[in-house]
């Protein structure tokens, strides 16, 4: 099974051509990753077009499509998730999103309790707590640095370049990588891939709080 990895939930436009089997692990054939958060809409189809002809192969050999969910930035991550759904519409292949920490968690492969903190912007962080065996046990959500570490959270480790930004905040050891990479986003969904199980809804994880709220009430107007 031929499957295109994409993400573009943190600053790293991620894409991938993977193999993947049902008796052995996921093999990576090609990948493309640029760190650079401003362009997601300008690299990303380029480098799913390079990771295919590099493996050999065109976007009609392609069996399914994975693509990060978040939570990640509005701008960077409709890119992902709208390039995967109008992929999987054209050549009519499922499209199977994954939260953007579970692949993080996956490919740090820490064997420990961790903690997944992308950059959230505005002092804030996405963050999301993994188990030894890389299982979500809490999150995905958005808080401060300062008052995630109040949690007292029960981890090793943390990956993720918010987890580098307030390294001193949240006060854990830092490993890499700190982005998504496509063999870790199509193990986060190898057994839904290999069973042909229906994907879920392609839903982004905002998780923003929104900056515009209802008025309470009319404003007053006075003349100058």
């Amino acid at each position: 099974m031929l499957v295109l990895a994409i993400d573009t939930a943190t600053p790293a436009v991620t894409a991938g051509a993977v193999d993947l089997t049902a008796d052995s692990p996921p093999r990576l054939l090609a990948e493309r990753v640029t760190l650079n958060a401003k362009a997601h809409g300008e690299l990303l189809t380029p480098h799913l077009q390079a990771v295919l002809a590099e493996a050999g192969k065109t976007f009609a050999d392609v069996d399914a499509i994975v693509v990060g969910a978040g939570p990640g930035p509005f701008t960077g991550l409709r890119v992902g998730l709208v390039t995967a759904a109008a992929l999987g519409q054209a050549l009519d292949r499922p499209v199977y999103p994954v939260p953007t920490p579970d692949a993080v968690a996956l490919a740090a492969g820490t064997g420990e309790p961790l903690l997944v903190a992308t950059d959230a912007r505005r002092k804030e962080v996405y963050w999301a707590v993994y188990d030894a065996a890389g299982r979500r046990t809490a999150g995905p959500g958005v808080d401060r640095p300062a008052d995630l570490a109040e949690r007292g959270l029960d981890v090793r480790a943390a990956v993720g370049e918010g987890a580098v930004l307030y390294a001193d905040v949240l006060g854990f050891p830092v490993v890499e990588p700190h982005h998504p990479t496509p063999l870790a986003l199509v193990r986060a969904a190898a057994a839904e891939l290999l069973a042909g199980a229906e994907p879920g809804p392609l839903t982004p994880l905002y998780l923003r709080r929104p900056d515009a709220v209802e008025p309470v009430g009319r404003k007053r107007v006075t003349r100058a």
